[in-house]
C-alpha cells in the first residue's frame, strides 16, 4: 500500500460519511447527542482540504496531519478518538512511502492501542472498539496466514461488521450512550458504525489499486 492509497483512504472515507452523515446522526440521535455524523462530516472536509498539500509527504506525515486536523475540528469525543487512532497509526510507519501487510498491520494495532487508551473502553462497551479489536484480530491471523494486504483487510471487514451488529444487544458502558443503561440496547453504536466505514473505505483504496495493477 503506498502514499496515493492512502489518500485515496481519506477520500472515500470523506465521501462516505458525507453519503452517511444523517445515517449516523440518526444512530445518534437515539442513544447519543445526534451529531456524530455533522462532526464527522466537518473534519473530513478539513481533511479534504488539507489532502492537496500531502501528495508528497511520506504516509506517516500524511496520517499525522490527518490526526491533527481531525482534533482541530472534531468536537465530542470522536476527534480526540479519531485523531489519536490515526497518531499513533502515524507513528507506526513513520517514513514510509510504501507498506506491506505487516506494516499495515503494525499501523492498525497502533491504532486501535491508542483509541483504548484515551477513551478507556474494553471490547463489549458498545464502541468503535468493538469495530476495530475484531478486525485487527483477523487482519493479524491473515498476516501470519501469509495474505496479501487484500486477503487480510476483507477478513477484517467480516470482522468488523460483525463487531459493529454485535452493538446492537450490547449495553452501553461508556461515553453518553452508557447515561441511559438498559434503554441503550436495541441500537447499534454510531461510532462502531463510522469505524466500520473508515475499515472498509481502506479496503476500497486497497481494492482498486489491486485492479489498477492487473
Amino acid at each position: 500500500m503506498n502514499q496515493t492509497q492512502i489518500i485515496q483512504w481519506m477520500q472515500k472515507f470523506a465521501d462516505t460519511i458525507e453519503k452517511n452523515k444523517d445515517y449516523l446522526t440518526e444512530l445518534d440521535a437515539a442513544i447519543g447527542d445526534a451529531d456524530h455524523g455533522i462532526n464527522m462530516d466537518r473534519g473530513f472536509k478539513k481533511v479534504m482540504e488539507k489532502l492537496p498539500t500531502l501528495a508528497n509527504q511520506d504516509i506517516g506525515n500524511i496520517l499525522k496531519t490527518v490526526s491533527m486536523t481531525l482534533i482541530s475540528s472534531i468536537g465530542g469525543a470522536s476527534g480526540p478518538l479519531y485523531g489519536t487512532f490515526f497518531l499513533r497509526g502515524s507513528t507506526a510507519v513513520m517514513g514510509k512511502q510504501e507498506l506491506t501487510p505487516e506494516d499495515t498491520l503494525k499501523l492498525l494495532q497502533a491504532g486501535l492501542e491508542g483509541v483504548i487508551q484515551r477513551g478507556k473502553a474494553q471490547l463489549g462497551d458498545k464502541t468503535m472498539v468493538d469495530v476495530l479489536s475484531p478486525a485487527v484480530e483477523a487482519f493479524e491471523q491473515a498476516v501470519d496466514d501469509e495474505k496479501t494486504t487484500e486477503e487480510a483487510m476483507e477478513n477484517a471487514i467480516a470482522a468488523a461488521e460483525e463487531g459493529m451488529k454485535g452493538t446492537i444487544p450490547i449495553i452501553a458502558k461508556k461515553g453518553r450512550a452508557s447515561y441511559l443503561g438498559e434503554r441503550s440496547m436495541g441500537h447499534q453504536d454510531p461510532g462502531a458504525t463510522s469505524t466500520y466505514l473508515m475499515l472498509r473505505s481502506l479496503l476500497e483504496s486497497v481494492r482498486e489499486e489491486v485492479i489498477s495493477n492487473k
